[in-house]
């Protein structure tokens, strides 16, 4: 008997049907996720001792842990087949020491899909647990506990009880701090633009075009500040009436499709074109990945795996497509060459695959009916964008047409004439990427020195905006862009801001409370390390060299931990204690103590004086009462 041990009973499900129909008996179990972690309560790390961490057994994991053990005793070989990735590996480790295995009584094994294929190819080539993936993990693990132990008391004793510093969240955190500010502190400026509309007498067709330049000077956005020069530029324009046209300019260009989905981007699509928050598009593409059935017994894996920072597609995964394109668009629509995208992340994750369809045959139309409306949308969207990276590029004419009026104003008319649709034919939303437009006029009517008559000219009232306001898909692009977390935490550092009260998001935008401004503003004072864009990127780099085994685990916490452990204590010794409580002037309903004014993530409330005693408490804003100090 062989055993394969996974962490998701869907995983367990879908994998456990290919198997069934192997000469070998195969038993597939799952561990239900993690089964170990630092202790709850406690910091779990002992920092005289090379940092060693004390794992405990997590309470769900007891029952899955001890039918596990019965199980691998009678087993001729145990695979663990948790996924691909630096979690997964850890999972797996932790599995060797729960269940009483060494390293070498296991092997490992691990997939970018579930197919039959791909875990057939798995099977047939086993490998022993990575430890440096294992150590990576184990690092970031300790760095983020010890942050969170060690700072967060801070928090509790100048601002309130219960608040939590994270290591990533925080320097999150401050990127929309930062941007608060940059908005507060905006001033809008008022400008103005010239337009009007141009005609070829004896032709239907009108030019809507703008003024670029004045005397040959080229116009810059704030150079026409005020409503009178504005309206002395139309109407001087209007009196002419007419003007010549100095240039035309046809231009072939091609615009190429978007490289394959990685778990960034996909997050940022689908939050702008589905509306998905980060973890909900993430928990949707878990259950593509792990097995959905398809009717006639059919059960199977419709994507890769999806944390990923990889544009690297298998060679079988593009001559599958190339063949389906060439059937279903003829080969017209196939590109010339085969395009292979280049990862552009510097410590791209373990030779991982972008994020695509299991096989681009099950188009999203044929499959509709077995999947939900939520995984039908993300599925259609990951689909797409796969088949359209081996399509032809978008061929089209860009257009400017350059009209002088009185040798002093030059306006300009711009536009894209589409000459072949290339991938666009599947994604036709790509036209409005540019905010240019895809007009077709006749330009065999319109000749250089053609002279033109103004049918309109009229001047637009404009003020500069503030920088926007971060939204879910933006602050992620901001990360990676930073080199901030990895494709496994930017859904969890999102969520992690919301969960504690630091943001609100208000029409998708995200605004900070004044929870998060007291928290940031405290860090930044005396933590410039953790909220420092690139230190936290350092940590995420050196991370990544521990995985790669050019750097030792303990070597990179303890660089971390003792410039961290010196601004520890020197904020211990200057931050005062909190205000004094203040009472409400109202007595607690079980115990008779006076309620005290509380302030947490979700704003103020009333709780008793005497808790951890007493523990009632109550909403602050349904409670009149008068407030005052105690002495």
């Amino acid at each position: 008997m062989k055993v394969i041990i996974v962490e998701s009973p869907t995983k367990e499900r879908t994998i456990a049907k290919f198997l069934s129909k192997s000469n070998d008996k195969y038993i597939v179990k799952s561990s239900y996720g993690h089964v170990r972690d630092l202790p709850k309560n406690l910091l779990g790390v002992d920092e005289k001792n090379n940092f060693k961490p004390y794992y405990v057994v997590l309470p769900k994991a007891k029952k899955v842990i001890s039918e596990l053990k019965k199980i691998v005793q009678q087993a001729e070989k145990i695979y663990l087949a948790t996924d691909y990735d630096r979690e997964g590996e850890a999972i797996a480790w932790h599995l060797t020491r729960v269940l009483g295995l060494s390293l070498d009584d296991v092997l490992r094994i691990t997939f970018h899909e579930i197919t039959p294929q791909a875990i057939y190819d798995a099977l047939l080539h086993p490998r022993k647990i990575d430890m440096n993936l294992v150590d990576s993990q184990q690092a970031r693990r300790i760095i983020d506990r010890l942050v969170g132990y060690k700072i967060s008391p801070l928090l509790w004793k100048k601002i309130s009880n219960g608040l939590s510093a994270g290591r990533v969240q925080s320097a999150a955190l401050k990127f929309i701090y930062d941007r608060e500010k940059e908005i507060q502190n905006f001033v809008p400026q008022e400008y103005w633009s010239i337009e009007c509309e141009f005609y070829k007498e004896g032709t239907q067709q009108v030019l809507n075009t703008k003024l670029v330049s004045i005397e040959g000077k080229k116009l810059e956005k704030l150079d026409i500040r005020s409503k009178d020069e504005a309206e002395k530029i139309v109407n001087e324009v209007k009196k002419i009436g007419f003007g010549r046209i100095i240039d035309i300019k046809i231009e072939e260009k091609n615009k190429s499709p978007s490289e394959p989905y990685v778990t960034s981007t996909l997050q940022q699509e689908a939050s702008w074109k589905l509306k998905f928050s980060p973890s909900k598009t993430m928990s949707i593409a878990q259950s593509l990945y792990e097995g959905v059935d398809l009717g006639n017994k059919e059960r199977v894996g419709l994507i890769t795996y999806m944390r990923t920072d990889s544009v690297f597609v298998s060679d079988y995964a593009i001559e599958e497509l190339r063949r389906y394109i060439k059937e279903k668009f003829t080969e017209s629509y196939l590109s010339e060459k085969v395009r292979k995208y280049k990862t552009k992340i510097k410590n791209a994750q373990e030779a991982h695959e972008a994020i695509r369809p299991t096989s681009v045959y099950r188009e999203p139309e044929k499959i509709k009916q077995y999947l939900t409306e939520d995984q039908y949308k993300l599925y259609k969207l990951i689909w797409t964008r796969f088949v359209a990276t081996q399509m032809k590029d978008m061929k089209y004419n860009n257009i400017v047409i350059n009209i002088d009026v009185d040798k002093k104003y030059l306006f300009e008319f711009e536009t894209k004439e589409v000459l072949f649709d290339g991938f666009t034919k599947i994604l036709p939303e790509e036209y409005k990427k540019d905010n240019t437009q895809y007009i077709k006029i006749e330009i065999s009517n319109l000749n250089k020195d053609d002279i033109l008559k103004i049918k309109d000219c009229l001047q637009k009232q404009h003020f500069t905006e503030p920088p926007a306001r971060y939204t879910e898909a933006s602050l992620i692009k901001e990360l990676e862009k930073n080199g901030i977390g990895r494709p496994s935490t930017y859904a969890t550092i999102v969520d992690t801001l919301k969960q504690r009260g630091y943001v609100k998001l208000k029409e998708r935008k995200f605004y900070i409370t004044e929870l998060g401004k007291e928290v940031i503003e405290l860090l930044s004072k005396y933590f410039t390390e953790i909220v420092d864009k690139s230190y936290t990127a350092k940590i995420e780099n050196l991370l990544d060299k521990i995985a790669q085994g050019k750097e030792k685990w303990v070597k990179v916490v303890n660089m971390f931990y003792e410039p961290i452990i010196k601004e520890i204590e020197k904020a211990n010794k200057e931050i005062k204690p909190k205000k004094t409580e203040i009472f409400a002037g109202k007595k607690c309903e079980l115990c008779g103590g006076s309620l005290i004014i509380r302030k947490s993530k979700y704003g103020k409330f009333l709780s008793c004086e005497n808790f951890p005693k007493c523990k009632y408490k109550t909403n602050y804003e349904k409670n009149s009462f008068s407030t005052k100090k105690d002495n």
